[in-house]
């Protein structure tokens, strides 16, 4: 083997293929053609001595030589990322790319402002922000940091609790003209909802009453949608009642677009994490995003952070 032909390059190249399984999604990520990529993983092979993926139509995935070989490449490219950071001091924390992934309507109307704050702080840190309310494979897809609301599965991430959504009951005050104010949860079902169709179980409205007790009442509804933020729009259109995260109502409830209805009665408050990637989370720069945005987070209306 050549070992001047080892270079970081091939090796960040090699890895990034390896964790998306697609040459052409990685060409497009690093910014240069497919046939460059197949380059740089055609010269490490050769280098190396042994193959180290295999390909097929529709997928590339890694040999055994190659899954041992990919793991060293990971802890080589952190201590490569690391070294500089800390060779170039102050400086090193405040330049380079932080890849972040969030829940949409969250990020839209929140945490992009925050990332300009953030940006402002630190002029030379380019922020990659990717919304999507699906749960997608940090790893595969280069994402640093993400920010989820809900219940967490993925243990292989460092966690870091940023505080509980608290939720609302809310309706236009045309739509409670034409059809009334529920009195209790029991009218409920009598009422149009707008229900989001992404979250299992939302046939059904669960309520947290007076003392913790909690209410369940059929929900249903003409309208139901995937995207927060076309849930507001149908909200705001008079179209029917829903709950809805503080955060995504705060301005409309403030100019008496919408009211709160039942208010002795909400849906249970949701969990807001930040997952951070392990290989990941010791470069300086995502640790400068990670603790300005557990610190401002707590600005965002309605959440309540953790004790």
């Amino acid at each position: 083997m050549d070992r001047s032909d080892v270079t970081l390059e091939r090796m960040r190249t090699f890895v990034r293929v390896a964790e998306r399984g697609n040459l052409s999604a990685v060409a497009r990520e690093l910014g240069v053609g497919q046939s460059t990529v197949t380059r740089h993983l055609r010269e490490l092979e050769d280098a190396v001595g042994v193959p180290l993926l295999s390909r097929t139509t529709r997928r590339v995935a890694m040999t055994d030589e190659g899954s041992r070989y990919y793991a060293d490449c990971v802890q080589i490219l952190r201590l490569v990322e690391q070294a500089g950071d800390e060779a170039r001091g102050t400086r090193g924390a405040s330049a380079g790319t932080i890849r972040i992934s969030c829940t949409a309507a969250l990020g839209v109307l929140h945490i992009s402002r925050l990332i300009f704050a953030f940006q402002d702080r630190y002029p030379d840190i380019g922020v990659d922000l990717s919304l999507t309310d699906e749960r997608i494979d940090l790893v595969r897809e280069g994402v640093d940091i993400a920010l989820r609301l809900g219940p967490l599965t993925d243990s292989s991430m460092k966690l870091r609790a940023l505080g509980q959504s608290r939720r609302l009951l809310v309706a236009a005050p045309a739509y409670l003209a034409a059809r009334g104010r529920p009195a209790v949860p029991q009218d409920l079902p009598g009422h149009e909802g707008i229900r989001m169709s992404n979250i299992a179980g939302s046939d059904t409205l669960v309520l947290q009453g007076p003392g913790g007790a909690r209410v369940s009442v059929p929900f249903g509804g003409r309208f139901r949608v995937d995207h927060g933020l076309a849930a507001r729009e149908a909200l705001v259109a008079g179209r029917g009642i829903g709950p809805a995260h503080h955060w995504l109502v705060d301005d409309l409830l403030a100019a008496g677009r919408l009211e709160v209805i039942l208010p002795d009665y909400a849906p249970p408050p949701i969990p807001l994490n930040m997952l951070i990637v392990p290989e990941r989370a010791g470069i300086a720069r995502v640790r400068l995003l990670v603790d300005f945005l557990a610190e401002r987070i707590g600005g965002i209306p309605g959440i309540e952070k953790p004790r």
